[in-house]
């Protein structure tokens, strides 16, 4: 229970409501319900101030697990409280909202108003789980259009279905327009709080500088300008006039300066103070991007007006005006180059569901016509940009039938986070040119997708690959789904269709991404993804280990042109049991696998891993954590990536687990005939250290160089290592065959 004036956020004081967001409303395993009140009257004569309070409560379903069925009917569902005090009215609208809520991936946003009163009601279901810190965000959007709450509800069901119910009023003094224009308003803005509950610039929103709009268009504005604000200059072209880009060790020294310059030149953090130094060019800028995306609905609509005041009220600017303005506002040339990438993003957004009232998450097709040709040679066709609470990702496409995996990135802690951060649309420009590069004979191009999940979301990756996919979906089935998707503005003027493909932590989610394709009435269905079940006509590659197993005959081809018996081979392996090409390759080996690096560490035994405890691992989809270390040899060792000062039984000491792992590719004890990739780590192998992976002779050779490791990135593309190497010998010497 705290004192609190009506319409005032809790500005610089205890953010109660956030408190409660994270420590009851966000939790993954107990489920909480909520009920606040604001009292009629205030805390004493001389005081505006009047009292809420909040009852929260742990849920205790009667009926924890219904069955399908059962999750349509409310009653089945409900917790006992919540049975007990609902009205029929609120059981009617619950059950509406409920059933809509289960076949949508988005929010459920609905208004009513209450009788006898100039009160509206506004109710929205969700499936719990898939936002985060909403009920607090949500008061800070109706606080800023002048509305304050009388009750409010938050209700669970064991369907899985969250519903928060808001009793609003409009201030007496408020200068906003009538409040059944600001109540639309605030439902057309709800599913941006729910794509993303709180930024860094949240800050803003609350003082009301800067509306939920362009607050968020601020955040999506600094992510791009993260990835694409151009920072190399005319020195580096100079630089590359000079040097052989044919020449490893000139691509290598190219390679290294340009991240150098990207990482050093401009921070996240660095770019974020310069945006929250120009809030009004901010709003400029963003009506600049509204102007073109926003459409404004025909009068004779039966759907509500929507005004978006800023569009309204702010002077609209052209490029060149705006241009001239940044350059005239901005103090030195780093802050005009952060501004005027969003001028960038502005002129290459062809389409967007930004004003959608359903998204999930927020999504772009670009053009990608503003990537520099110094950095990225070929050029793309096709490029998605999406943004979420859990993640932010990309589609990237090389011709308009294009086909490639879908890769779920996953960090160990916030440094892996940072790295792949900075990497990633490089890495999936990267990984999507191998693609068209491997399909130069076929007449599919080559794509592919990844997704980044936020550092601390590092358990949502089927509610982050969920949001991906249906906000990549608002872009290509543009006015397939009446009554619930709006019209949005389409510059790229052609339809087009994505083919999506199991990859790293996606492969159990292709069924889920085909049914919902067809779902929400996409016509492409059935070709949206490959790996599929073979229900839904597809031919599942994990299950069948496609990949795997090409590249195993390649490898058995190998083995039959040497001479050389499977069984008789030693091979190191990094990608573990856990994931779909190492899990398969373990099943489906009959080597003599002597090392396994995987996310939890490094596992080793010169006489050979014992092969029905992996199998054990890999049938189970386990890391080498959970491998029974009494099975390894007096010789062999497990070293896991968060053990410290570990004696190995050659008497060496690893200090660090993790440092161990990162290089192990390098360690003289890898060496092996076969080195199989089944996953891995990227800029692993670099110019610094290539020589340890060679004989003097450049054979694939042990690695005897005594010299330290080189640290390396978290994660590397299996094709940089699917290549044959040379061999003279025709029995199992310690060499490598990639």
């Amino acid at each position: 229970m705290h004192t609190s004036t009506p319409g005032v956020s809790q500005i610089g004081g205890p953010q109660y409501e956030k408190i409660i967001d994270e420590k009851f409303l966000n939790s993954n395993s107990d489920v909480y319900r909520l009920e606040s009140f604001r009292s009629t009257g205030t805390v004493s004569s001389s005081s505006s101030s009047q009292l809420r309070c909040y009852f929260i409560a742990k849920v205790v379903f009667p009926n924890p697990e219904p069955t399908p069925e059962q999750c349509r009917d409310i009653k089945a569902v409900s917790d006992e409280s919540f049975m007990n005090r609902a009205t029929e009215n609120t059981i009617a609208i619950y059950q509406r909202v409920i059933n809509n809520a289960l076949v949508r991936t988005g929010p459920v946003i609905e208004a009513f108003g209450v009788d006898g009163s100039q009160e509206k009601r506004l109710v929205i279901g969700y499936k719990r789980g898939t936002t985060q810190n909403f009920f607090s965000a949500l008061s800070d959007l109706y606080h800023y259009y002048d509305l304050y709450s009388t009750r409010k509800y938050v209700e669970q069901f064991s369907n899985g279905i969250t519903i928060v119910s808001l009793y609003l009023n409009r201030l007496a003094d408020s200068k906003q327009p009538p409040i059944d224009h600001t109540i639309t308003q605030v439902l057309k803005e709800a599913s941006l709080i729910y794509c993303l509950p709180t930024t860094p610039l949240q800050g803003f929103f609350k003082t009301n500088e800067l509306s939920v709009q362009e607050t968020i268009y601020g955040y999506i504005g600094w992510i791009f300008a993260q990835h694409f604000l151009n920072r190399l200059g005319s020195e580096f072209s100079t630089l590359l006039k000079i040097l052989d880009r044919s020449n490893p060790a000139h691509a290598e020294v190219i390679s290294k300066i340009k991240k150098r310059l990207r990482q050093e030149t401009f921070t996240r953090d660095y770019i974020l103070d310069i945006i929250k130094s120009y809030p009004e060019l901010i709003k400029l800028l963003y009506v600049n991007f509204a102007m073109v995306h926003y459409i404004v609905p025909e009068e004779n609509s039966l759907r509500p007006t929507l005004s978006y005041q800023r569009i309204r009220t702010e002077t609209v600017m052209t490029e060149e005006e705006l241009l001239a303005k940044i350059r005239k506002d901005t103090s030195n040339t780093h802050e005009c180059m952060v501004l005027e990438s969003f001028l960038t993003f502005n002129k290459h957004v062809l389409k967007t569901n930004f004003y959608q009232p359903t998204k999930v998450a927020i999504s772009f097709r670009m053009n990608p016509d503003f990537l520099p040709t110094i950095e990225y040679s070929n050029k793309l066709y096709g490029m998605f940009f999406i943004i979420g609470s859990e993640f932010r990702g990309f589609h990237l496409r090389f011709r308009d039938v294009a086909r490639g995996g879908i890769r779920v990135i996953r960090s160990r802690n916030r440094e892996a986070y940072s790295i792949n951060l900075r990497s990633l649309f490089d890495e999936n420009y990267a990984l999507a040119a191998t693609q068209q590069r491997k399909n130069k004979d076929i007449p599919e191009g080559g794509s592919k997708g990844t997704i980044l999940l936020d550092n601390d979301k590092q358990d949502k990756a089927s509610v982050a690959f969920e949001k991906y996919v249906d906000a990549i979906l608002d872009l290509l089935i543009i006015g397939q789904s009446p009554g619930i998707k709006e019209k949005i503005v389409d510059l790229h003027g052609k339809p087009e269709i994505l083919f999506f493909g199991p990859d790293e932590g996606t492969a159990d989610f292709m069924d889920w991404a085909s049914s919902h394709a067809r779902e929400r009435g996409a016509s492409f269905w059935k070709a949206f993804t490959t790996g599929k079940s073979q229900a839904l006509g597809g031919i599942p590659h994990d299950l069948f280990g496609m990949t795997t197993r090409s590249v195993h005959q390649y490898v058995l081809g190998i083995y039959k042109k040497l001479g050389l018996s499977e069984s008789e081979c030693t091979k190191l392996q990094t990608g573990g049991p856990d994931g779909d090409l190492g899990s398969n390759e373990i099943k489906i080996s009959r080597d003599k696998t002597i090392g396994i690096v995987d996310g939890s560490g490094v596992l080793y035994d010169p006489h050979g891993i014992d092969r029905p405890e992996l199998l054990r691992l890999a049938n189970g989809r386990l890391m080498i954590s959970a491998f029974d270390i009494s099975k390894l040899s007096a010789d062999g060792y497990r070293v896991l990536v968060d053990e410290r000062d570990v004696r190995l039984p050659t008497g060496e000491m690893v200090a660090d687990g993790l440092a161990f792992r990162n290089s192990y590719h390098l360690n003289p004890q890898a060496a092996a005939l076969v080195f199989v990739p089944c996953g891995g780590r990227p800029e692993s192998v670099d110019i610094d250290n290539v020589h340890r992976l060679l004989e003097e002779d450049g054979t694939p050779g042990s690695s005897t160089s005594s010299r330290a490791p080189t640290s390396s990135s978290p994660r590397t593309p299996a094709s940089a290592w699917r290549r044959p190497g040379p061999s003279s010998s025709r029995t199992p010497q310690p060499t490598r065959v990639a």
